[in-house]
């Protein structure tokens, strides 16, 4: 989710964390069926037009959050910083399998909104051809209720699964981003996955988002530090709601992590097949979409962004 301990033994720390009452509760979650992955575009197999040259394509994968600040908890006492580093894991290790080479995987010590910047600076300095930032989702506090789980009392919403992609129109590249965020939504789509639609509805109050694209589930969030710092293509992807309690035991699957990790790739090797074409344009201003049709200020910190 956007917006809510580390030193130098980062993984460690996060090992004992999670044994000790997170995500080793995967067993109690069912998980979603893997369909068959569409075929793939090689680099062998493609002609030089649209052939993507992945040892060379550098993709920065920030992982969400900090030890010390780790955004949403779940609806069973799981914080969201430790969905977001075994899916980033999960993820890199799919784009390296798939020959990108130049994956690298972001752990940030420092607190917002300080470490915001410093995710983009890294980006910027690499420098990275796509920028993606992972979370797992919440809803605002009003939409909490509360239950017991394991003799504690936790918060939860069962009314809003699903993924929800950000990207930034002050992004550098916002046609670039844009052009992902839909490579990514429409692969998810592909694995089975849907997107929520709740940040549509006038119940987000401040958090309400435009929903740029109908079919993929890309929606336009211009403040968001982490997406307009970053001077490459860049989207904020929200894996699944956390507060959700049956989503929630599915995000924390081996499964449902290789289906998703299945599916960035699959979204990453697209874009960089259309990055090797020559294109038009790379900063088209970004519409929002018509529900129920296929169309394509001021820096804040994650800390102010929809949960």
């Amino acid at each position: 989710m956007i917006g809510r301990r580390t030193g130098n033994c980062i993984a460690a720390a996060i090992m004992t964390v999670v044994v000790a009452g997170g995500i080793a509760r995967e067993a109690r979650g069912q998980s979603a069926p893997i369909p068959p992955a569409k075929p793939q575009i090689t680099a062998a197999a493609a002609p030089p037009s649209v052939r993507c040259h992945r040892s060379g394509f550098r993709i920065l994968l920030d992982v969400g959050h900090t030890a010390d600040v780790p955004g949403a908890i779940s609806a069973h006492g799981v914080a969201e910083y430790e969905f977001n580093f075994y899916l980033a894991q999960a993820i890199k290790q799919a784009l390296l399998d798939a020959g990108f080479d130049k994956t690298t995987l972001l752990i940030t010590a420092t607190a917002p909104p300080d470490g915001l910047f410093e995710r983009a600076r890294a980006a910027n300095a690499m420098p990275a051809d796509l920028f993606i930032a992972i979370h797992h989702d919440s809803v605002p506090d009003s939409l909490l209720q509360t239950w017991e789980f394991e003799g504690q009392q936790y918060h939860y919403n069962d009314q809003y699964p699903g993924y929800a992609i950000f990207v930034s129109n002050d992004n550098a590249d916002r046609a670039g981003s844009l052009t992902f965020g839909k490579f990514l939504g429409k692969e998810l789509q592909l694995h089975g996955l849907r997107y929520t639609p709740h940040y549509t509805l006038a119940l987000m109050g401040a958090r309400r988002r435009e929903l740029l694209d109908a079919e993929a589930g890309v929606y336009r969030y211009d403040q968001l530090v982490v997406l307009r710092a970053a001077r490459m293509p860049a989207v904020l992807f929200e894996a699944g709601s956390i507060i959700n309690r049956t989503e929630e035991l599915e995000l924390a699957t081996p499964e449902r992590r290789a289906l998703v990790s299945t599916a960035v790739t699959a979204a990453v090797e697209d874009f960089c097949a259309a990055r090797a074409r020559p294109e038009r344009s790379r900063s088209a201003p970004l519409q929002a979409a018509v529900p129920g049709q296929n169309r394509g200020g001021k820096l804040t910190s994650d800390a102010a962004a929809p949960r």
